[in-house]
């Protein structure tokens, strides 16, 4: 299948140099490159567990709805007294 693509000037030459340097088509490079790319997104890589830390309190405070971002964001930029 024929497409076109705009590559920045420096990474078209890195690719031009890359394709001479190896005896392939800048197609050969440019496919090698996304397969490599993809397969690498393809596996999984285990991911270590997350550890939260907690602490103590009376839970959310009257009337706040974490539901609700944009009040939410209200109320924290709102100046309140210290508590």
């Amino acid at each position: 299948m024929r497409t076109t693509i705009r590559l920045d000037d420096q990474l078209l030459k890195s690719v031009k140099r890359h394709a001479h340097d190896t005896g392939k088509s800048m197609t050969g490079v440019i496919e090698d490159a996304l397969r490599h790319l993809l397969s690498r997104r393809a596996v999984k890589q285990p991911r270590r567990p997350v550890k939260l830390t907690t602490v103590s309190g009376q839970g959310v405070r009257p009337g706040i709805d974490l539901d609700d971002s944009a009040a939410l964001l209200a109320y924290m930029e709102e100046p309140h007294g210290a508590s």
